[in-house]
């Protein structure tokens, strides 16, 4: 079945999925594959949903059942062209929960909890646009437009959008640039001068929310309110 792996993430990257998700979607259908110890290409809707049934006999959140559908559904739909395979799926709704909206204390002790400059400038930066974290890792410099006070950013599904950049926050930036010397076209660089791994951002970011002892649900795009962002950039 390497072959048939190697195909779906060959698809994956054609459908520019982050590598999160690529690796969530293979891991997905080969637990399927491994339950009915079959190739996949071999099964049909039948074996589809007894795979289905017993995940719903599994306690998970929501959010993880869907995703075990969605590569199930992508490996049929995309990889192997059976759609009517999946034809079946019906999409648990996922309650969606609102960041907290961070006070200036907050994200400021949140800030100062990273310890790494290059990280710490990371997350403001996020802070002050609303970037993704992936979006963020990878930004470069010829993203930045000074003369427009914008920044140019490749968003989901590979769609192009613009946000606000501060005047005080591109000044940060260049000071950020002068002093960690990122490895161009990069901003943001880690020590062998590749662009930050977005998965380790998260766990900097985390590691940043428990030393600063911030208890209230927060993500590395807090939800801060436009008083506090014009603060902190």
């Amino acid at each position: 079945m390497d072959l048939l792996w190697r195909w779906m993430e060959q698809d994956l990257a054609l459908a520019r999925r982050a590598p999160f998700t690529t690796r969530v979607y293979l891991s997905s259908a080969r637990a399927f594959a491994a339950f009915h110890g079959r190739h996949p290409g071999d099964m049909g809707q039948a074996e589809v949903r007894a795979w289905v049934d017993h995940l719903r006999g599994i306690p998970m959140s929501p959010q993880r059942f869907r995703q075990h559908l969605s590569g199930l559904a992508f490996l049929y739909r995309k990889t192997l062209g059976r759609p009517e395979v999946v034809s079946f799926f019906a999409w648990p709704a996922i309650p969606r929960k609102l960041p907290a909206v961070l006070d200036l204390k907050e994200v400021a002790a949140l800030l100062e909890a990273v310890p790494h400059p290059t990280y710490r400038m990371l997350f403001r930066t996020m802070v002050a646009t609303g970037l993704r974290i992936r979006e963020a890792c990878r930004l470069r410099t010829c993203d930045l437009d000074p003369a427009r006070g914008l920044i140019r950013t490749v968003g989901k599904g590979g769609a192009e959008r613009q946000v606000a950049l501060p005047a005080k926050l591109l000044k940060a930036l260049r000071r950020h640039c002068r002093e960690t010397r990122p490895v161009a076209p990069w901003l943001f660089t880690g020590r062998l001068g590749r662009p930050l791994d977005p998965d380790h951002a998260r766990r900097v970011f985390r590691a940043a929310c428990r030393a600063s002892g911030l208890a209230r649900r927060a993500t590395p795009r807090p939800g801060s309110s436009p008083e506090n962002l014009s603060a902190l950039t």
